[in-house]
């Protein structure tokens, strides 16, 4: 049932892994789009879909009633370290990249975003309703 409800985000997990262990080379570069810093957003956009996946899987989840009553707190606790376990992985193992501490705040600034986006979608509801 975990698998089964959560198999987006763990996919997703595993794409955020292979983007992140690319050699910087082999990562297209966008000159004009580099001036607004859209490397961050990026971050914080894939990091802010990784939350959304796994807040929706948590909140199917009966078989872990944890996950059913703490879906926000677990997943973003999880992006965060996830994040940074990643950023650790890039100062030392994975070739051609850096660790960034930047990128790091990025990544956690999306999966937090995951909370304004809930709560937005949730006010529009009620306004519906």
């Amino acid at each position: 049932m975990f698998l089964k409800n959560n198999y987006p985000a763990l996919l997703w997990a595993v794409f955020i892994a292979v983007l992140c262990g690319m050699p910087g080379k082999d990562i297209p570069h966008i000159s004009f789009l580099e001036l607004l810093e859209f490397d961050k957003w990026v971050h914080a956009s894939v990091f802010f879909i990784l939350v959304y996946l796994l807040v929706r899987g948590f909140t199917k989840e009966d078989s872990i009633p944890f996950l059913k009553q703490n879906p926000f707190a677990v997943s973003i606790s999880f992006a965060v370290a996830y994040g940074g376990l990643l950023e650790i992985l890039q100062g030392l193992i994975f070739i051609d990249r850096s660790a960034d501490v930047i990128d790091f705040i990025a990544n956690s600034f999306g999966a937090l975003m995951v909370l304004v986006y809930f709560k937005v979608v949730k006010r529009t509801k009620q306004k519906e309703a």
